[in-house]
């Protein structure tokens, strides 16, 4: 008998909205929050529980609103407040749940906060940020932002530097001092009293800096790691412990905090205890596989299935019994799952993504489902620079093509497998100009694709990835060993095959997933495995999985 304790958290299906890029109400070609509300009941119909929109507050959108310069407030682009409240209720009267994206480890440097702090030295908000003097003349430590350059930016009028983990339009903010934090709780608390359901907490591993030491130079590398004094600290955990104290243990939420690291880090971070979040983001099986070159993340590296196998199920297995996890393959921050992980051609688009969707959705943790994702959307393969909108992409270019330190050609085939840009290309709703997403010119160019891949089409085919997505998520809400059986690894060394299995009071669920383009050898596909619950084939053959076959078999032991 499994003894993991319920919550409703753990049984939901999280989508998440890129409200930029989701549906334009008016026309401006920039999505909103009219948009969401006007889709609420497609969501409904897709099955999900919650709906976690990434930044809507208002924003100079350097880092497309993860740059925030008002967080009671919202971005005039995306409506108004009371827009928000219209969307809030709409989403509460169809029974779903509201998550905000909290993006506390720094502000815009158009805050108003920041706007003071820089003013003078002795500002009363000039502690809000952290200023350091210059050190031999230069930055205060080697530390190179997550944008590319240097994580310091020299402010003339003070003569001193400011700290930037990412953009230099978003300043980090001091954790340290406690009338920051005190803005901060007060803040999340004025929004729980509106009515929203839990906070998805963005990079929230590193509010707390221990230290500014130099940090560590790999080879190749411009800049120094911030990571030993930034990342996944003693006091980002009494931080955490703190939030719960004073704002989440008076609501009923989900938290799901952004904080990578290994399985450690994330057993720390959402314990069973419940004294900080119930869950984290992990990046090992997307950013971990990459190639680390002297360009970072910056390759053309493949998603083998024996390096994502081996992460996944580490995860998997490492937080059993000790802390709940995430499953998720795609976001607003990585490309498109079926272009990396599976195969986006027209022959294979929809095999592959209905295996991918198997593959996460039947594993234990909390499945995320990414905009458009259920259908399929695929990699834009901008050809380009001047088509990227990505404050990532851009910095990165000028840093290693500008430089003349890669060449430019090897660089647009890297953004175009894993730009970010891949997965904010607008939701195609439907055959219409610009993929029915907007009447206007849109912020960013739509898929071409969309004749062939969008909601209204899928809808009515039986056989589509959308319909194949609503089985999945009605089959976790039907069976309760999908949520809390236990996770065993299967078939570990296969070349082709992902499986492993799921058990909770004598029954016993099989997943087997054909990773490849080629029919595979499994016997484990035999029917004795028992009762197939769902499978993105019609017919099967004996003792092999098809082409990105899927196949899911529950069984009833003595």
């Amino acid at each position: 008998m499994n003894s993991e304790k319920r919550a409703w958290w753990k049984e939901a299906v999280v989508y998440q909205i890129y409200p930029r890029s989701f549906a334009d109400s008016n026309g401006d070609g920039i999505g909103d929050l009219n948009g969401i509300t006007a889709h609420l009941d497609y969501l409904k119909t897709l099955g999900v529980d919650v709906i976690w929109v990434s930044p809507v507050y208002a924003s100079p959108n350097d880092d497309n609103g993860y740059d925030i310069s008002d967080y009671q407030a919202i971005m005039p682009e995306f409506g108004t407040m009371e827009d928000f409240d219209r969307m809030l209720d709409g989403i509460h009267a169809r029974g779903m749940k509201l998550v905000m994206d909290l993006v506390a480890n720094h502000s815009s440097d158009e805050h108003a906060w920041f706007v003071e702090s820089r003013k003078s030295k002795d500002n009363p908000y000039r502690d809000y940020y952290i200023w350091k003097d210059a050190k031999d003349g230069r930055e205060p430590n080697n530390w190179g932002s997550c944008f590319s350059g240097s994580a310091w930016q020299y402010d003339e009028a003070t003569d001193q530097y400011y700290l930037h983990l990412f953009s230099r339009k978003q300043p980090d903010l001091n954790w340290a001092n406690p009338k920051v934090r005190d803005e901060i709780f007060n803040m999340m608390s004025w929004w729980c009293d509106k009515g929203i359901d839990g906070f998805r907490m963005d990079v929230i591993g590193m509010i707390g800096k221990e230290n500014f030491n130099d940090g560590p130079m790999t080879p190749g590398a411009l800049y120094g790691d911030f990571g030993p004094s930034c990342m996944h600290t003693e006091t980002t955990h009494r931080y955490l412990r703190e939030m719960r104290q004073r704002v989440l243990d008076k609501y009923d939420l989900i938290t799901i905090g952004e904080a990578g690291g290994g399985t450690a880090d994330a057993i720390r971070y959402s314990n069973l205890d419940g004294s900080e979040l119930n869950m984290t983001f992990g990046f090992e099986h997307t950013d971990g596989i990459n190639a680390h070159t002297e360009t970072g993340k910056w390759c053309d590296y493949g998603a083998p299935l024996a390096e994502v196998r081996e992460v996944m199920n580490r995860w998997q297995t490492d937080l059993q019994g000790k802390a709940w996890g995430t499953v998720y393959m795609s976001n607003h921050d990585q490309p498109r799952q079926v272009s990396r992980f599976g195969n986006d051609s027209p022959l294979w688009r929809a095999r592959s993504a209905k295996m991918l969707g198997t593959l996460l959705h039947m594993m234990h943790g909390t499945p995320f489902v990414y905009q458009g994702e259920e259908l399929g959307m695929t990699n834009i393969y901008f050809e380009r620079i001047d088509q990227y909108k990505d404050v990532e992409v851009i910095n990165a270019w000028r840093q290693w093509v500008d430089s003349g330190l890669v060449d430019g050609q090897d660089m647009l085939r890297w953004f175009a497998k894993i730009s970010r840009d891949n997965a904010r290309t607008p939701m195609q709703w439907n055959r219409d100009v610009n993929a029915g997403f907007t009447t206007g010119t849109p912020w960013i160019d739509v898929n071409l694709n969309y004749l062939a891949v969008n909601a209204e089409d899928e809808m009515a085919d039986t056989d589509s990835v959308f319909n194949y997505y609503r089985k999945l998520i009605a089959l976790r809400h039907q069976h309760d060993i999908i949520v809390y059986g236990s996770f065993e690894p299967l078939l570990e060394n296969d070349p082709s095959v992902y499986a492993y299995q799921r058990v909770l009071d004598g029954q016993k669920l099989i997943v087997l997933c054909n990773w490849t383009d080629h029919t595979a050898p499994c016997s484990l596909s035999a029917a004795e495995t028992g009762d197939e619950l769902i499978s993105n084939y019609s017919t099967h053959q004996e003792g092999q999985l098809q082409p990105y076959e899927a196949r899911v078999f529950l069984a009833t032991g003595k």
